[in-house]
């Protein structure tokens, strides 16, 4: 996933070898992560695909089933693996990624917190951010989930930089041997207010935290816990809204500009913008077109994120 071997290349320059992680691309909605191994297929509604005739080919080509179809084989970036991964519990998307590694100033380099680790969306991406000579220590109190998670970082080649532990962080902290050398600390914890105080102890001095809730009543208790060793403390949601492309055609009459007939070529349907004023529609001209409108099913709230900045003594 990343460029963890110096006798590698970054992911998106390299070729398909034999034993790497692969995103199969069907559509945007569609996607899958495959172990790609010599002798072994790949089943869809496109055909059979063997595995042997990946190998050798660089990442983002399009390869062909045996009647013809095809999907994209694409490098298993962090974003890609968000959408891809086990929901082992409820995870973080690209929005709140983003804003999470940049306000909390995470560049190579940096050691950095995490709790919990739940399905290691965020964990992933925390990883390429600190590469190569960073490191994430995340800690989840659940066994069974930590271990799951570990697997997955092995699986996509970041065991190097990532160190899962079990680890029940509100109720006993965070482990001594942290102290006063953290970069930055995540929290996506139930009670996160718990937890501050021990991360305060932990980070370097000016070190950034941010706390993840998903109600505001968490939010509130959290910002009183920041007062007492932090300052600049800032809370944001992150609302992310995507549009629909089409192409499509704009029919008008001629002379009367108020009349317009919009047809959605892919959808075959046709509205009007305003009413018909009588006149004959043979006399319509046709524009091609491209319309944008917003999304039916975008994603709306997912949580709050808190930010505060260790106070310097």
């Amino acid at each position: 996933m990343l460029s963890i071997d110096p006798s590698k290349k970054n992911s998106f320059q390299r070729f398909i070898s034999d034993g790497d992680l692969v995103i199969v691309y069907e559509r945007h909605d569609n996607m899958k992560a495959v172990k790609v191994k010599k002798g072994s297929e790949l089943q869809n509604r496109f055909g059979v695909f063997k595995h042997s005739d990946w190998i050798g080919k660089p990442f983002g080509s399009k390869v062909l089933s045996s009647k013809g179809g095809f999907v994209y084989i694409l490098a298993p970036t962090p974003e890609l693996w968000t959408l891809v991964l086990s929901h082992r519990t409820q995870i973080l998307y690209i929005a709140d990624i983003s804003f999470v590694i940049s306000y909390l100033e995470i560049v190579p380099g940096c050691v950095v917190l995490e709790s919990g680790t739940g399905s290691g969306s965020l964990t992933t991406s925390l990883a390429r951010a600190v590469a190569p000579s960073g490191h994430v220590h995340t800690f989840d109190f659940h066994e069974q989930r930590a271990g799951l998670a570990r697997d997955d970082f092995e699986r996509n080649g970041l065991s190097n930089l990532v160190t899962v532990a079990v680890r029940d962080i509100q109720g006993e902290g965070f482990p001594d041997e942290f102290q006063g050398i953290i970069d930055s600390v995540f929290l996506d914890l139930p009670q996160p207010w718990l937890a501050i105080p021990s991360a305060a102890r932990m980070l370097k001095q000016d070190g950034v935290i941010c706390s993840f809730s998903p109600c505001i009543e968490q939010v509130q208790r959290s910002c009183e816990a920041l007062r007492s060793n932090f300052t600049d403390v800032r809370t944001f949601e992150v609302l992310l809204r995507t549009y629909e492309i089409q192409e499509g055609r704009i029919q008008s009459s001629d002379g009367d500009e108020s009349y317009r007939r919009i047809t959605h070529t892919r959808r075959k349907r046709q509205c009007i913008s305003s009413e018909d004023n009588g006149e004959n529609t043979d006399k319509a001209t046709s524009i091609p077109t491209v319309m944008a409108r917003p999304c039916q099913e975008a994603r709306g709230h997912t949580g709050y994120l808190t930010f505060a900045r260790l106070n310097c003594q």
